[in-house]
């Protein structure tokens, strides 16, 4: 048996990892890398003559740990390059990976329609990027997804069972233990996926997982421990009441679509519950946080007991009286003049992209609002620059100076810190795991992850490359 990891190898995005049998392969995971940037992406596709790494035609089925689309997004090139099997994964991520899929498909072709418009105009020629796919691809890739419950165990072919185990971080996201006998020999691989963390708003805590053979696990959060100490509820009604009521100014709140506007929302919507707080207006700006709310309130069933509590008690997770769905771009810019106290929730969370960028441009100068960061920003993105205190930042070819507030929690980060990932490895007995493997995370997050593991007896740690392959 074989593992070669083709993605998140000592970066954060791409996961992608390709377990192999003598006569099955598993593609874990299929996700789009943005830790390269546009050149380098089509000097690799050029060099492969593909989007990947080995023959998609020879791949047998692709097991999806969740619906982030640096795990899903490259699910339909895989398809389009002679993809033939099923793609495995919960009723929800299913749903959520349909929409964050159709989102990207729209903004590949709004790409394409631009430079059409400029070749039209004598700019250049029309070259489509291997990587890029239209919703006709997402609807063909969707007819082969396959789902599963949690904890049930699945067998994909004769020598080969699958189990999913709830691992936080979003709703529906999965560990994966795969089973492989060969010779009369069963070994177990775990995959941690992204590993959420204990008591986080709507969903289920992290499930221990049974002791296995190799552990791929995650690392993003390998060298920090989460600062906040306080419930999100406290954390966040410190922050309104100083930026929108003590005094009257304009809360932004860079947001990731999927998963942390839902948790933003549920906790503001038990926040005004509460406290009582003034008719402050709540816009949420991104078509695709709205979609993704109405997914996770149809799997309501799958939320937390307090979720599903909040739920019975009053009907709604989401909806209150002084939320507004902002539905189309003109909408979104009418609220540079919304005059009042108001907060704004809008993608992408790493203000890299997006909605969220306007709302920043537009109030980057103003000292009576704040940007409010509520979790990880990739360095070098405009959000990493606002977190690191730069008293300027360039947008639209603009220097402009920070004079609005920039602060920073982290409640509402999605990812387990350094203790939930060594709280995870130590579900395993050092004594009998043959292997843990640091994937998806930062060189320097790795490292620090890797030596802590090594004393706590975990002899064999490593931090695989890209294209490495280890025999199991």
């Amino acid at each position: 048996m074989k593992l070669t990891f083709w993605g998140a190898a000592q970066q954060v995005t791409g996961s992608m990892f390709l377990l192999e049998s003598d006569e099955y392969r598993i593609l874990i995971d299929c996700g789009a890398d943005f830790d390269l940037d546009e050149k380098e992406r089509k000097a690799r596709f050029d060099e492969q003559k593909s989007v990947f790494p080995f023959d998609a035609s020879l791949i047998n089925t692709v097991l999806l740990t969740h619906a982030h689309i640096d795990h899903s997004g490259n699910i339909p090139n895989l398809f389009k390059e002679g993809f033939e099997g099923r793609v495995v994964c919960t009723e929800p991520t299913m749903a959520l990976t349909a929409l964050l899929l159709k989102d990207a498909a729209n903004l590949h072709q709004k790409r394409l329609n631009a430079k059409n418009g400029s070749r039209k105009k004598g700019k250049g020629k029309r070259e489509i990027p291997r990587d890029y796919f239209v919703e006709k691809n997402v609807a063909d890739a969707l007819e082969n997804f396959v789902t599963v419950s949690f904890g049930q165990r699945y067998r994909i072919a004769d020598h080969v069972a699958i189990t999913y185990y709830p691992a936080g971080h979003l709703l529906g996201a999965a560990h994966i233990v795969v089973e492989i006998t060969e010779d009369g020999v069963r070994k177990r691989v775990a995959f941690s996926g992204d590993i959420g963390r204990s008591d986080y708003p709507l969903l289920l805590d992290p499930q221990e997982i049974p002791e296995v053979d190799y552990l791929v696990c995650e690392s993003t959060y390998g060298n920090r421990i989460h600062e906040n100490t306080e419930t999100p509820e406290e954390a966040l009604t410190k922050v309104i009441k100083r930026t929108c009521i003590d005094v009257p100014g304009r809360l932004i709140i860079p947001s990731f679509s999927v998963g942390r506007t839902q948790a933003l929302l549920y906790i503001l919507n038990k926040i005004y519950l509460d406290n009582k707080f003034p008719s402050i207006k709540v816009f949420s700006d991104s078509p695709l946080a709205y979609s993704s709310t109405k997914v996770y309130q149809r799997f309501v069933r799958m939320l937390n007991k307090k979720a599903r509590r909040f739920q019975d008690d009053n009907d709604m997770l989401f909806d209150f009286d002084n939320l507004i769905y902002l539905e189309n771009a003109e909408a979104s810019r009418a609220i540079s003049n919304y005059n009042e106290p108001c907060i704004i929730i809008s993608s992408s969370g790493m203000v890299q992209g997006g909605r969220v960028e306007h709302h920043v441009e537009a109030n980057i100068g103003n000292p009576y609002a704040t940007i409010l960061m509520i979790g990880y920003a990739s360095e070098g993105t405009l959000g990493w620059r606002l977190i690191n205190g730069q008293d300027s930042i360039t947008m639209r070819g603009k220097q402009l100076p920070v004079m609005a507030n920039v602060e920073k929690i982290d409640v509402f980060s999605g990812h387990g810190d350094q203790n939930d990932l060594i709280k995870f490895v130590k579900m395993q007995d050092p004594a009998k795991l043959k292997k843990v493997f640091l994937v998806h995370g930062e060189k320097h997050s790795m490292s620090e992850l890797q030596l802590i593991i090594n004393k706590l007896g975990y002899q064999n740690v490593e931090t695989p490359r890209r294209g490495q392959q280890y025999v199991l």
